[in-house]
């Protein structure tokens, strides 16, 4: 079985050690982590992710800011993105689910990161990758 590549991006180390101990374990995954939202992209280049997560509040580069760049960049415009983020609601994230836009909202349960990244990859195989990311819709 191909394990699904994951890059979480987040500049709190103790979030990405403690998602990628929890998505490895499943057996499913491997998990990179980025601690430095500058360096991401090139993180991305050479980890070539299947999946991207990334946080929205990040000092020097917003997870906005990084997804417009990756989806701009032709090594990784495919890579499907799911943001997350403890600044929207429940709600917001129960009513994005359904337009297709992901927001994971922290702290989320092993489930929902499985479910949105799943959900996330195969939309990213049916939609060719055409814009599949978090927010831009």
């Amino acid at each position: 079985m191909n394990k699904k590549k994951i890059l979480i991006v987040d500049d709190e180390e103790g979030i990405t050690r403690m998602i990628k101990m929890a998505l490895e374990q499943t057996g499913h995954y491997d998990v990179c982590e980025e601690n430095k939202p500058m360096r991401a992209l090139m993180t991305a280049w050479n980890f070539q992710p299947d999946l991207i997560i990334l946080d929205v509040m990040m000092p020097g580069m917003n997870g906005s800011e990084l997804a417009k760049l990756m989806k701009a960049d032709r090594r990784v415009k495919d890579v499907p993105i799911i943001f997350l983020t403890a600044t929207v609601t429940r709600e917001e994230t129960d009513e994005a689910w359904q337009q297709n836009v992901i927001y994971i909202r922290k702290p989320a349960t092993l489930p929902e990161l499985i479910n949105g990244i799943e959900q996330s990859i195969e939309a990213a195989k049916v939609n060719g990758g055409d814009e599949w990311i978090a927010g831009s819709q």
